[in-house]
């Protein structure tokens, strides 16, 4: 019988052990499961929608020279920052990871972002507006610019939106208890 040159060490201890272990679940591990109802539910559908209209604002500014207008340095900040945190709650809500973290209250939590979201994307997308008047008409940088001053418009009636559901979600579980 050949032996497991990976199973034994120099010191003479036995690994075999110690994996099968591992493998009988002796060390506690949580699993996470993909919630189908979150993606087809308004939360779900808007942060989607937020999460790809966002992704489009800030790629179709950083495709360009947008640092000759300061400003826009504004817009890409907001653009990236939420884009990124909505990442993170889509795919804590995607995989019930949230569910993991009962002391966070993620009504709260989301209302308070989508409403904060909402409103510096609003600032973002009114500053990306009056920055097209810097590009030239007809350049590409024009076309970029003004593209994603219309996907920042749609990503602030998405974060509203997202508000609007998450705030009716904590009145009602307020009004539950």
């Amino acid at each position: 019988m050949e032996e497991d040159p990976e199973a034994s060490t120099e010191d003479g201890t036995n690994r075999t052990n110690k994996r099968s272990s591992l493998d009988n679940g002796s060390m506690s591990h949580s699993t996470l499961a993909y919630d189908k109802k979150f993606v087809c539910s308004p939360p779900g559908m808007l942060m989607f929608a937020e999460t790809v209209c966002g992704l489009l604002v800030w790629t179709l500014l950083a495709g360009t020279e947008y640092l000759h207008v300061p400003a826009l340095g504004w817009v890409m900040f907001v653009s990236v920052v939420c884009w990124v945190l909505t990442v993170c709650l889509f795919l804590l809500y995607l995989t019930t990871a949230h569910t993991k973290i009962p002391q966070v209250p993620w009504t709260v939590l989301g209302l308070c972002f989508n409403s904060s979201a909402a409103v510096l994307y609003m600032t973002a997308a009114v500053i990306n507006a009056a920055s097209v008047t810097h590009a030239i008409r007809g350049r590409y940088y024009y076309i970029s610019w003004m593209a994603s001053t219309v996907f920042a418009f749609l990503v602030v009636l998405c974060y509203a939106a997202n508000a609007f559901v998450s705030y009716k979600s904590w009145r009602s579980k307020s009004d539950d208890s």
